[in-house]
């Protein structure tokens, strides 16, 4: 195996144990060495040659030492890869000298902590400069070594005396490395999180109140109380065990909240995709087919859309679904189980939010709340539990009597006009929406937004609306609605009905020649 040689060294370390002799390995063999502060200090008093980063900036440091080393002098002499010819121009150009090795230990954050040091002085052991420096020689492990533990001393000897570093050596370094900064950044995480917690007010013993990064902004400071279930003898979204990815936002959990509500609202194996608290996909499969087929559907009504949504499935997420929404960006999904290998093929993507709850939504009187200025508003979840909703209640008000096919599709695209915000329309085919309008200031333009979108999201020139049925999550209070469905070719409609111009909308479908029902029921979600 080839070694790289090591001519050059940055050595900048908190803990001075075994600098000296490491420092003379180094000089003894040719090794230039680069070093800061006090380490450059300790070194020439030992009477070993080296320079002082500020002779290879031309610039002092300053804040008291915050900025030395934040420089394109150093780093790009750490993270110039000489296997790559414009790198090693760029070097030429800038008169950038190659580092082939560093020695960096980091400020004792940990160490600082534990002993009960001020706020400010933890402050100040937050290391900057050692951590961007070990990020840049780690990612360029092709050209430079980093080494980060004084137990690697020996190491580094050996190699310099011996012709340099290979790249797998150079490699486990680097890995190493990376593990150093996750332990460093996270215990930094750990305490600041604490202290932000003490300034908000926060019981950090509270259990059930859960700090998180920011609210609906960046601005916004939010927590998660999970000591409210939303679920019965089970485990809850708030209390959902993370199996993968990035910790939970508040969009997140608001998002992945509406996907699990839309996607048990189906008693079929069904998934549903949502974007700003809005489905841009929902969709059922047959009992005896993959959770997969629900997806694929699902992410077929607004493939645009889906892009960054969060996913819920109301089965285990199989092999099948893993491999298709691991072809798709997205920020959350989460689902009662995950098959065989589905986990893994999830996990290769590294910042997808993976959870994994248990049971169903409640139906009974839980409360849902929504905070007011000077109070708080509670109701019953909207469930699908009133009389209207079983499509054997319904009214035929106008046209022929459904066939079981359209029946079915109009019964699902019931079940999930419910998830999109009002005034919602949805349009659906073969189990799958194909269209929504939702979060409309009236129901005309949430009809004109369905057919759109259900005629431009799909293949190119395909008319997805013609031929499917269509659902609203309240009466129409014109014809103008109904006719922007029927112009489109939507075979059939269900609405709740109770309109003062319900003989109007019912005289535009019949003359039409449209099926049409009547639930008595609204769904509205504001």
């Amino acid at each position: 195996m080839s070694k790289r040689a090591v001519t050059r060294a940055l050595v900048s370390v908190y803990d001075k144990t075994g600098l000296i002799e490491l420092a003379t390995g180094l000089h003894a063999n040719g090794v230039e060495i680069v070093s800061t502060g006090s380490t450059a200090k300790a070194i020439a008093e030992a009477g070993i040659p080296v320079t002082a980063v500020e002779n290879v900036t031309g610039f002092p440091e300053i804040l008291d030492g915050r900025v030395k080393t934040l420089h394109p002098k150093i780093h790009g002499g750490l993270l110039a890869d000489r296997n790559k010819p414009s790198h090693v121009a760029a070097l030429e150009e800038h008169a950038i000298a190659p580092i082939d090795l560093l020695v960096c230990n980091l400020y004792p954050f940990e160490d600082t902590v534990a002993r009960g040091a001020s706020f400010d002085d933890i402050v100040e052991k937050i290391d900057i400069g050692g951590p961007a420096m070990v990020r840049s020689a780690a990612k360029n492990f092709s050209t430079c070594a980093v080494v980060t533990s004084i137990e690697q001393y020996d190491l580094v000897e050996g190699a310099v005396a011996d012709g340099g570093f290979t790249r797998e050596e150079r490699l486990v370094l680097a890995a190493d490395a990376f593990s150093r900064i996750a332990e460093y950044d996270a215990a930094i995480e750990e305490w600041m999180a604490d202290r932000a917690d003490e300034a908000l007010g926060v019981d950090p013993e509270d259990e059930d109140l859960t700090p998180l990064r920011y609210g609906e902004n960046s601005h916004q400071k939010a927590f998660l109380d999970s000591s409210r279930s939303l679920f019965e003898d089970s485990t809850t979204l708030a209390e959902a065990e993370p199996l993968g990815g990035k910790a939970m936002s508040y969009n997140n959990y608001v998002d992945a909240d509406a996907a699990l509500r839309a996607a048990f609202d189906h008693p079929e194996p069904c998934v549903a995709i949502i974007k700003h608290n809005n489905p841009c996909g929902i969709a059922i499969a047959s009992e005896d087919a993959d959770i997969a087929d629900a997806y694929t559907k699902a992410h077929a009504t607004d493939p645009v859309s889906a892009f960054g949504g969060v996913i819920a499935a109301n089965r285990p997420v199989s092999l099948d679904m893993a491999q298709r929404v691991s072809e798709v960006f997205t920020e959350v999904i989460v689902a009662p189980g995950y098959e065989d290998g589905a986990l893994d093929a999830l996990k290769a993507k590294k910042n997808l939010r993976i959870l994994e709850i248990s049971g169903a939504p409640r139906t009974d009187s839980t409360l849902d709340g929504r905070e007011i200025w000077g109070g708080v508003l509670y109701q019953e979840p909207d469930r699908y539990q009133a009389p209207g909703d079983d499509p054997a209640n319904w009214e035929l008000v106008c046209g022929e009597p459904a066939s079981a096919a359209t029946l079915a599709d109009l019964a699902f695209a019931w079940r999930a006009v419910r998830a999109p915000r009002s005034n919602a329309i949805l349009l659906a085919k073969d189990g799958a929406a194909v269209g929504v309008g939702m979060g409309q200031v009236n129901r005309v333009d949430a009809c004109r937004l369905a057919v759109e979108r259900a005629n431009t999201l799909g293949g190119e020139g395909e008319e997805r609306a013609r031929g499917a049925v269509a659902a609203s999550d309240a009466f129409f209070p014109f014809a103008d609605g109904p006719e922007q469905l029927i112009d489109a070719g939507v075979s059939a409609i269900v609405q709740p009905g109770g309109s003062i111009r319900d003989k109007e909308v019912i005289e535009a479908c019949k003359s039409a020649g449209i099926t049409m029902y009547m639930t008595g029921t609204r769904h509205f979600a504001h």
